[in-house]
């Protein structure tokens, strides 16, 4: 038994003399598509730059080598706001054996790939359909910041588009029958109206709920399309058309809904969208606010710039012509 004792004592000895790393690497690996495993990933950046998304172990070994600074600042799911890296307890007392590297320096091949956590939606087999778009909707509604963080910029445009055709389509279609029904019992218009309104609402919903999908598909690609282009007109178009079109679907899809609020959805779901758009375009593409916010903008100056410009022809070309009379 002496003997038998002495044996076990030698193998948890060997057993806890592997190299950390390999020690590390056996306890994260059963873990690696679990919940527990995404809420331990840490986002860091470096000013407005984006790093990646990293475990705990991997920051601890980049803070000593240098790949990591203590005034880098970092964020995790349940955390409320970002903090420096020196704030984590986890990292308390390590040291750095060498300089951080600076901004403007080659990012290694590792940090450069690491990926982004990615959305509930984005993990819908594990979450549920319904679960992993109410998640992603209550997220973006409520934490545009962290939620762009973590949407990853690459990875197709089907997830998107359905996400975005889904929530654009259920909230426009609830807040156009709402519409019709309060038009059908002459709150909004004369009584005398109130039958033909009736009449005609069978045909309309109809010909509306099949041409909504077509409508939310074809302006969201034309919508990105253009405010990618003015993102790189003011110079923060830093990932490709891809991740602007994902910005701008996950935003719709968790807007859209909004609309079925009574009597002024329309409004808070186009605003919010705005807001969304701009804090998204800022975190996916790695730009400041300032640039996503006219990349945003841009396409609404233009049109009411130009708008204004021929209502002031034609009323320049009335007043000469009348004058000329």
């Amino acid at each position: 038994m002496f003997r038998s004792a002495q044996h076990d004592n030698r193998n948890v000895t060997a057993s806890t003399s592997e190299p950390r790393a390999n020690r590390a690497f056996n306890l994260r690996l059963p873990q690696r598509f679990t919940k527990t495993a995404l809420m331990a990933m840490i986002h860091v950046n470096r000013g407005a730059t984006s790093l990646g998304v990293f475990s705990e172990e991997q920051i601890r070994e980049g803070l000593r080598t240098g790949r990591f600074a203590s005034s880098d600042i970092g964020w995790r799911e349940g955390m409320a706001n970002w903090q420096p890296l020196s704030q984590f307890a986890e990292f308390a007392g390590v040291a750095s054996d060498a300089p951080p590297l600076q901004t403007g320096t080659t990012v290694p091949a590792e940090a450069a790939a690491a990926p982004r956590s990615g959305l509930p939606w984005e993990h819908r087999q594990d979450r549920g359909f319904f679960n992993a778009f109410v998640e992603t909707l209550m997220l973006v509604l409520t934490k545009p910041g962290e939620a762009f963080l973590m949407m990853r910029r690459e990875g197709g445009l089907g997830e998107p588009l359905i996400y975005a055709l889904i929530g654009g389509c259920v909230g426009a279609v609830v807040s156009f029958l709402f519409s019709l029904g309060l038009h059908s019992i002459g709150l909004f218009s004369d009584r005398q109206n109130a039958l033909v309104a009736m009449a005609g609402m069978g045909i309309g919903s109809v010909a509306f709920i099949i041409l909504l999908p077509l409508l939310v598909v074809i302006g969201l690609f034309i919508g990105s399309a253009i405010v990618h282009l003015c993102l790189m007109i003011v110079g923060g178009a830093n990932q490709p058309f891809e991740t602007t079109f994902r910005v701008l679907a996950f935003s719709q899809g968790s807007t859209g809904p909004l609309q079925m609020i009574p009597i002024c959805g329309g409004l808070i779901s186009g605003v919010w969208a705005l807001i969304c758009n701009c804090i998204g375009l800022a975190r996916a593409h790695d730009t400041d606010t300032g640039r996503a916010v006219l990349a945003v903008f841009l396409p609404l100056i233009v049109c009411c710039g130009g708008g204004l410009l021929v209502a002031f022809m034609f009323g320049a070309l009335g007043a000469w012509s009348a004058s000329h009379h």
